[in-house]
């Protein structure tokens, strides 16, 4: 099935007589028949529904949605991005154990792998995603669990290499985990390429509206938690009735796990009308993307031909550094956000900010509206200088995420920014 017809089906098929339109189920419970009926599905979460803070009919439909996008098995939505990339770590890493992360990662989720997680006891190892593969695989200690990194770094723009990531993270015995959010799975499924785990924040682009936040963990099922490194897969887990996720849900034992344990005790559930809104925007991803690249890519020209910028970060721009692995990775297109920075540093790019009018000046991004955003004062705020160099970061820079207004009109307002610092 064509990723534009998944959009449009995958996880709700109306019957006779049923509404066309995915319906919203807002409800925190279910009723059963019998005591036993309960303790039966306690027993195996997979049989039926629990409570809300486990599962959602409409959200469930969505779930399946997203898991057929990518090529997954099983999808798990959470309440925001940020709760996604935490659950997908806290259900492979406890205290006392490593991963291994790019340093260009969005700036909240440095703070999360690098203050948050360090009070939890798990050390995060950032390397240079462009770094040679022997320096790569020397940041690897004895508990390192994972891998993580961003297949479009936000804001930097810099492409990760999944497949050469995959190779290395599985000649190690662990999981890849991509956060493949400002891709979509429309311009890239990593799955394809070796990844494991997939997280996204569906807030950006597959809301599209920025009306509901949210976020979603994807399964692949294809990684074996049995090698010897994950215990916690293949050993019972008596937090909920001695289960032993590998051998009961060898289909999908890890997003098994992340509802049964993690979900359960985080609660950090979306409701059934968020999902509600959420599947909306899914409906329209595959029209939206194109118009968001094609916007882009004149855009991202517009600004390398101005003599303003002294540097214009997007792949889909030919001699962009990462243009050649853009083509491997995203053939339809490299999204619609582009990095540029402002001659002159922080203050003529707040100056160019503050002078745009159709571009509004807002701390989201991948949105139908054309926005913009300041990293250095905003989103990356509490990062060091150090930091802010490692993720590509410079006083200048700017975030440009393009809307999918008349292409024309936002290099308007663009030459209405460049007025004022010219």
């Amino acid at each position: 099935m064509k990723i534009e017809t998944q959009c449009l089906h995958e996880g709700y098929k109306p019957k006779n007589g049923e509404p066309r339109v995915m319906p919203i189920v807002q409800s925190t419970t279910y009723v059963y028949d019998k005591t036993s009926d309960v303790a039966d599905v306690f027993d195996d979460p997979t049989k039926s529904l629990i409570y809300s803070r486990f599962e959602n009919p409409t959200t469930d439909c969505v779930e399946k949605k997203i898991a057929a996008l990518e090529g997954g098995v099983a999808a798990m939505c959470t309440s925001s991005g940020q709760a996604a990339s935490l659950l997908s770590l806290l259900n492979i890493l406890q205290a006392g154990d490593s991963f291994i992360s790019a340093a260009t990662i969005y700036g909240g989720t440095i703070n999360l792998f690098a203050y948050t997680l360090k009070k939890l006891g798990i050390e995060c190892i950032f390397v240079d995603a462009d770094a040679p593969e022997e320096e790569i695989r020397a940041a690897f200690k004895p508990n390192t669990k994972a891998v993580f990194g961003e297949t479009l770094a936000n804001p930097a723009l810099t492409v990760f290499d999944i497949e050469k990531f995959a190779k290395i993270a599985h000649d190690n015995g662990v999981p890849l985990i991509i956060d493949n959010t400002f891709a979509t799975p429309y311009l890239c499924r990593p799955f394809e390429w070796g990844a494991d785990i997939i997280v996204h924040s569906t807030t950006k682009y597959m809301d599209g509206h920025a009306v509901q936040g949210g976020g979603v963990i994807v399964d692949s099922g294809k990684f074996n938690w049995a090698n010897g490194k994950f215990p916690e897969f293949t050993e019972p887990d008596e937090s909920y009735h001695g289960t032993i996720y590998t051998k009961a849900y060898p289909f999908a034992p890890y997003i098994v796990k992340a509802r049964m344990q993690l979900m359960r005790d985080f609660g950090c559930y979306p409701a059934g009308h968020s999902s509600f809104l959420l599947n909306l925007g899914l409906e329209t991803l595959a029209v939206r993307m194109d118009r968001y690249c094609e916007n882009a890519l004149k855009v991202a020209k517009h600004f390398k031909d101005s003599g303003l910028c002294s540097a214009v970060n997007y792949p889909g721009l030919e001699g962009d550094k990462y243009y050649e692995l853009g083509k491997k990775y995203l053939p339809k297109g490299t999204s619609g956000v582009i990095s540029v920075s402002i001659k002159g540093g922080r203050d003529a790019a707040v100056k160019f900010m503050d002078s745009l009018e159709l571009a509004s000046n807002e701390v989201h991004v991948a949105d139908i509206r054309t926005c913009v955003l300041h990293p250095a004062s905003a989103t990356h705020r509490q990062l060091t200088d150090e930091q802010l160099a490692a993720a590509g970061i410079d006083g200048g820079l700017v975030r440009f995420s393009v809307g999918l207004e008349n292409v024309d009109d936002i290099i308007a307002d663009i030459e209405k920014g460049f007025a004022a610092i010219r």
